[in-house]
């Protein structure tokens, strides 16, 4: 008789000798059987059932919720019941992208509770966790689990930040029969891959607006979660689901005493590159650079330089004045400025006396100036990243990009910040690019996306 286990985040068959390995498992002398990741439990059990193998099953721990009810507050709209629909269609595994605003966290509730399974969500910030507690608690009226945060609780329902999954799924990997990633285009790192390879949950499903990574990563989401089985970008909910909106890109130039300065920065930086023969265009080659520069004086110096012009190009002064411009000509209306770095943040917090919010930020500050924000007590507010992803913030109307990167997530995720809908709300984007710079290239890249086109 074959004995399914779970053991320490792996799967190990009791009763299979090593020459009948199934897909996926290696044998292990120290326990003489065959052992595999955890998340190979959902194949293994479907095999044995359809060649009615006689097996014993000692891995699942999770219960079935016969009495898990999902109190609705309404009707899922025509695009999210079509959502769990595909989703239920592709073996209740997969990833759900939708934009930011569209409902992701209600397609979860109606998810969890078509498999009626002990559930465990796991997204990357504290203030998501607290967010889903709450998404949750309301949905299904029964106490809520809670992992990190200084929090160490376990229910058949359970939120877990990425970091304490990643700590305590050798542990729990066995306790959960539905999993979902929210913000699943951070599983594919090598860490929080392990997240779902140590859990033995068979069915499983991911969240986000936009699941592509720059660096490939996300074709590993087949194998970790499901291929996407449902897509809705920005343009098809747009003016309906999500608040209409424009883009506007606008054009500043660096002052003749910064373009020189810029210039000489670029000059140094690109000479040590070219000097190594570093392909800065392809992947590792940021890696490499970095590598080279802590090696001598020269790449010191070109680490140095290459932050120097990054400085000058982001925190020109023609963007502080464009940005005063913006601010009055929005005066009364949310607005958010997304910046690429702490140190502009802080300047413009300082020059036009708006509240601002870095990583540095404390949780119960953020929590108030966002309140306040909300409120409209504050008009505007400052950020570098921290804003990007996962915050609700549905009273915003105007985003500026300042400074960012070239990633298309980044920009698809703060244009995703002010689409809240709210009646008669036409939100603006203004993306603020310094010509003749590497800014205009990073723009080019950030705004492939058909949200921009």
């Amino acid at each position: 008789m074959i004995t399914v286990r779970f053991d320490r985040g792996t799967l190990v068959l009791d009763g299979v000798g090593a020459d009948a390995l199934p897909e996926g498992f290696v044998w292990d002398d120290r326990v003489g059987c065959p052992r595999a990741e955890a998340r190979r439990y959902h194949d293994v059990v479907l095999r044995l059932h359809r060649a009615r193998t006689p097996y014993t099953d000692k891995a699942r721990a999770y219960p079935v919720l016969d009495d898990l009810v999902h109190s609705r507050r309404f009707e899922p709209r025509p695009y999210q019941a079509e959502a769990v629909a595909a989703w239920q269609e592709a073996g209740r595994r997969g990833v759900v992208a939708l934009p930011t605003g569209a409902g992701k966290s209600f397609v979860a509730e109606l998810c969890i509770a078509a498999v009626k399974r002990a559930a465990l969500v796991v997204a990357p910030t504290i203030d998501l966790v607290t967010q889903w507690h709450g998404v949750l608690s309301r949905a299904f009226g029964r106490e809520v689990g809670m992992l990190g945060g200084g929090q160490h609780e376990l229910h058949p329902l359970t939120v877990s930040t990425y970091d304490s999954a990643y700590l305590h799924m050798d542990r729990y990997g066995d306790r959960f029969g539905l999993i979902v990633f929210d913000e699943v285009h951070h599983l594919p790192s090598d860490a929080y891959a392990q997240v779902a390879e140590m859990c033995i949950a068979p069915y499983r499903l991911g969240l986000s607006a936009t699941p592509e990574r720059p660096d490939g990563l996300h074709a590993r989401l087949d194998e970790l979660v499901g291929p996407i089985c449902y897509q809705k970008g920005i343009k098809d909910l747009s003016g309906h689901v999500l608040a209409d909106y424009e883009v506007v890109r606008l054009e500043v130039a660096l002052t003749p005493e910064e373009q020189a300065a810029y210039e000489a920065a670029r000059l140094t930086y690109r000479s040590f590159v070219a000097s190594r023969g570093i392909y800065m265009g392809g992947a590792g080659g940021w890696q490499r650079f970095l590598r080279e520069a802590a090696r001598s004086q020269d790449g010191r110096a070109a680490l140095r330089a290459h932050r120097e012009s990054r400085r000058i190009m982001h925190g020109t002064e023609s963007k502080i004045d464009a940005l005063e411009e913006l601010l009055a000509a929005n005066e009364g209306q949310r607005t958010i400025v997304f910046t690429n770095d702490n140190a502009t943040v802080y300047r413009i917090s300082r020059d036009f006396g708006v509240p601002c919010i870095t990583h540095e930020t404390g949780a119960e500050e953020r929590r108030e100036i966002l309140e306040r924000f909300g409120a409209g007590r504050y008009t505007a507010v400052v950020t570098s990243r921290v804003l990007n992803e996962g915050v609700d913030i549905p009273a915003a109307q105007v985003g500026v990009v300042l400074s960012g990167t070239s990633t298309v997530r980044e920009h698809v995720q703060r244009l995703g910040r002010i689409l809240r809908p709210k009646e008669g709300k036409r939100a603006v984007l203004y993306e603020l690019v310094t010509v003749d710079t590497v800014e205009e290239y990073s723009s080019e890249r950030r705004n492939e996306h058909d949200a921009y086109r």
